[in-house]
């Protein structure tokens, strides 16, 4: 279970970067004083906005039940690497062959250490 809750921040977390990015991009764009009602239209902000909150409470969670130095080392690498697979996937940004080499060392790096040592 506890890493079921730690898996929902990392998506939940990793959501919330893609949404907020389509809600700057165009046509729509960063709420402002001279058209305050269009930040109500802005739908992906307003979703994007409530899974960083939902995110936060999962991380809570996953804290209560794991260390502070496992927690935090997977749910960190694990938004970077969705976030970068998501962000080639949804918005057909450029995958270079370090982001792969990139995203394996984070990996390699996270199971280091969070491994047990016996």
């Amino acid at each position: 279970m506890k890493w079921a809750i730690l898996i929902l921040g990392i998506l939940s977390n990793a959501s919330a970067s893609v949404l907020v990015k389509m809600a700057m991009m165009p046509p729509r764009r960063l709420p402002s004083l001279t058209a305050p009602l269009e930040a109500l239209g802005n739908w992906p902000f307003w979703v994007g906005l409530g899974l960083y909150g939902t995110a936060f409470l999962l991380y809570a969670a996953a804290l209560a039940r794991l260390p502070l130095n496992i927690a935090h080392p997977v749910l960190t690498a694990g938004a970077v690497a969705a976030v970068a697979c998501s962000s080639i996937l949804i918005f057909r940004e450029t995958f270079y062959w370090t982001t792969a080499a990139g995203i394996l060392l984070v990996i390699a790096g996270v199971a280091l250490i969070t491994a047990r040592v016996a």
